[in-house]
C-alpha cells in the first residue's frame, strides 16, 4: 500500500460539470455529471465517500431486430433516495435515481480485511429518449461487483486512468475514481489501493480542493443536505494550451506499434497503428516503446487501451447485428494527464468507422483522422486491426479501407480516353471533308 498524500482527511463534496460528448452524427450534446458524494450515519460521521467519473453503454435491440448503442449519463437533478449507512457488516449503500425509471446502487460488504461494493444498475427502456425504438419494454436490471477486486480495509480505492465493468450488454466506465467504504471514524484514510491500469502508469491523484465550499451529503435518514452548484469542468480547449509547454510539435509522423490483448493466455486483439494526438492544435506522438497495451475481449463489443505515459487512449469495438456479422469502431475516449492542469477527457461515442467483416481484420494504410471532439482528434497511421476472433495470434484476411492508389488515377485515366475519343471523331471529320473536297475536284 502507498501513502496518498493528497487524500488525507476528509474531501469535500461537490457535484460538477465533467465532461462534454460531441457526436459526430448530428449535433446532440451529452453532459455528464461527477459524482462527489459522502455517506452519513445519524451521528453525522462518513460511513461512505465517493467520487468519480462515468458513462454507461448500453446495447439494445430494436423493434427492426438491428442492435444500437445508447450511452447513460448521470444528469444535474438526481435523487439519494435509500441511501445510508446501514449496519456495520451489510452497509453502507449509495442508491441513486434519475431519469424515467433509472436507478443506479452500490452496497457494500466486508470480510475481515477487505470490502467490495455491488452495483445494481436498472435502466427503463420506456424511456424514448434513450431508447426510441427499444423491442423490449421495460425495466432492465444488471448487477457486478466494483471494484473488481476486493479492497484492503482502512485503505483508499483509487483508478485515475480509467476502469470499466461490463455485464450483459452494459458497459460501465469510471474514471478519476477516489472511493472507500467503512471508513475509520469517518475520516478517509491516508493509505490507497489503486486499481490494474493505475498499477501500470501511476499519475499522482489530483490534490483535493480543499478550499471549495460545495457539499452533497447523504444521512443514514436519506435526508440530503444540498448546497451543491453545478460549475463547469475546465474545458480541453483551456487546458491544452499548458500541455504545449511541455510538449514539443512533433516532426516526424509517428512509429507504428504493435499491440495486442490476452484473454487469460490467448490473444483475442490484435492491432498495429501509429497515432498522433491533436488536441487544440498541440501535435503528440504516441511513442509504442513507451506504451502499455491493455483491455478486454467480448462476445459483442471489445476495448483495446492504449496507456503513454500521460496520454490513454481507449477504442471500443461492437458488432452490427446484420446478416453477415460485422464489427465497427463504436467509441473513442482520450485523457491527458498533465501535472499543472489535471486531467482532460474527450470522448464520442456512437461512431461508424474501421468496418470489416467479423473473422476478418481491418486494414487502412493511409492516414485517416477521427474526431474525437472540436478540439480533439487522432490522426492514424499504417492502421490494421482485428478486434474479435483472432486465431493462433495472427491477423485474418484484411479488408482494406482504399487500395494503395491515387485518387485522381480514375478521373485522369476517364478524362484522357474522352479527349481520345473528341480527337479521333475530330480527326475522322476533317479526314472525311478534305476526301469529299478532293473527290468534287476530280469531278471537273
Amino acid at each position: 500500500m502507498e501513502t496518498l498524500r493528497s487524500a488525507a482527511g476528509r474531501l469535500p463534496g461537490a457535484l460538477f460539470c465533467a465532461l462534454v460528448l460531441f457526436l459526430l452524427e448530428g449535433s446532440v450534446v451529452y453532459q455528464a455529471y461527477a459524482v462527489d458524494v459522502e455517506v452519513k450515519d445519524a451521528s453525522n460521521e462518513t460511513c461512505l465517500f465517493g467520487k468519480w467519473i462515468m458513462n454507461i453503454s448500453i446495447t439494445y435491440e430494436t423493434e427492426h431486430n438491428e442492435y444500437k448503442n445508447t450511452v447513460l449519463t448521470f444528469p444535474e437533478h438526481v435523487t439519494y433516495d435509500g441511501s445510508s449507512c446501514d449496519n456495520e457488516i451489510s452497509g453502507p449503500v449509495l442508491a441513486i435515481e434519475f431519469g424515467e425509471g433509472h436507478s443506479w446502487n452500490i452496497s457494500f460488504t466486508k470480510t475481515n480485511d477487505t470490502y467490495q461494493g455491488i452495483i445494481s444498475f436498472t435502466y427503463n427502456t420506456n424511456d424514448t429518449a434513450l431508447f426510441p425504438d427499444a423491442k423490449m419494454k421495460g425495466p432492465i436490471t444488471t448487477s457486478t461487483n466494483y471494484p473488481l477486486h476486493p479492497v484492503d480495509l482502512d485503505t483508499v480505492f483509487i483508478c485515475q486512468n480509467g476502469d470499466f465493468i461490463e455485464s450483459g450488454s452494459v458497459i460501465q466506465n469510471f474514471r478519476n475514481v477516489i472511493l472507500e467504504a467503512f471508513l475509520p471514524s469517518g475520516n478517509l484514510s491516508n493509505q490507497k489501493t489503486v486499481c490494474d491500469k493505475d498499477a501500470v502508469v501511476t499519475p499522482e491523484p489530483p490534490a483535493p480542493d480543499t478550499t471549495s465550499t460545495n457539499t452533497t451529503s447523504i444521512t443514514n435518514t436519506t435526508s440530503i443536505t444540498n448546497t451543491t452548484s453545478i460549475t463547469n469542468y475546465t474545458t480541453v480547449e483551456a487546458n491544452a494550451t499548458m500541455l504545449s509547454r511541455s510538449i514539443s510539435q512533433p516532426e516526424e509522423i509517428p512509429a507504428t506499434g504493435t499491440y495486442s490483448v490476452k484473454n487469460d493466455t490467448e490473444i483475442c486483439l490484435l492491432a498495429t497503428m501509429g497515432l498522433q494526438l491533436n488536441m487544440a492544435k498541440t501535435l503528440m506522438n504516441i511513442n509504442p516503446n513507451t506504451t502499455k497495451a491493455s483491455g478486454h475481449c467480448g462476445n459483442t463489443s471489445s476495448i483495446l487501451t492504449l496507456t503513454d505515459t500521460s496520454i490513454v487512449v481507449d477504442f471500443t469495438f461492437a458488432l452490427k447485428n446484420t446478416s453477415i456479422e460485422r464489427f465497427y469502431l463504436k467509441a473513442v475516449d482520450v485523457t491527458v494527464t498533465n501535472p499543472v492542469n489535471g486531467t482532460q477527457f474527450a470522448g464520442s461515442d456512437n461512431l461508424t468507422f474501421w468496418e470489416a467483416s467479423l473473422g476478418n481484420s481491418y486494414m487502412c494504410r493511409k492516414k485517416t483522422n477521427l474526431i474525437v471532439t472540436p478540439s480533439c482528434s487522432l490522426n492514424v497511421f499504417n492502421l490494421r486491426i482485428q478486434p474479435f476472433q483472432v486465431q493462433n495470434g495472427q491477423f485474418s484476411i484484411a479488408e482494406d479501407c482504399i487500395p494503395e492508389v491515387d485518387y485522381f488515377f480514375v478521373p485522369i485515366m476517364v478524362g484522357a480516353s474522352l479527349a481520345g475519343l473528341i480527337a479521333l471523331v475530330l480527326m475522322a471529320y476533317f479526314v472525311g471533308r478534305k476526301t469529299r473536297h478532293n473527290a468534287g475536284y476530280e469531278q471537273f
